[in-house]
């Protein structure tokens, strides 16, 4: 068994700057329709939102960086940060399958100013 994890910060301007210039074409390059639809859904804070899933799946590409032969084998729309009832986010991996990933967690953070994501994956 082997332990791994991944940390990221963005600042959140970055991610409102990239929504408002480029738009759909960013959001649709990075994020899957549930996602869009939470984080929109958050209205004044969705820019939080949004950037604490870029985080995410920031900190899952570092933390199963060992599990991928090529990391152009992994794109932003194959990991969806979804909430569970309770409102926890978990990682749904779409199209991909790791054998080797016994668990994986997830815990997102956000401020006015940054968004941070720290992951925990714990390899067979």
């Amino acid at each position: 068994m082997k332990i791994k994890c991944g940390t990221d910060i963005i600042e959140v301007a970055r991610i409102q700057e990239s929504v408002e210039n480029l738009g759909e074409k960013f959001l649709n390059r990075v994020f899957t329709n549930n996602e869009i639809k939470y984080c929109i859904s958050k209205k004044n804070m969705q820019y939080q939102h949004f950037a604490a899933r870029f985080a995410a799946k920031e900190a899952i590409f570092k933390a199963i960086s060992d599990c991928l032969t090529n990391k152009y084998d992994i794109t932003w729309k194959n990991i969806e940060i979804v909430n569970d009832k309770k409102g926890r986010p978990y990682v749904h991996f779409i199209g991909l399958t790791f054998n080797e990933i016994q668990d994986i967690d997830i815990s997102l953070s956000h401020l006015k100013e940054y968004a941070i994501a720290t992951c925990s994956v714990i390899l067979k």
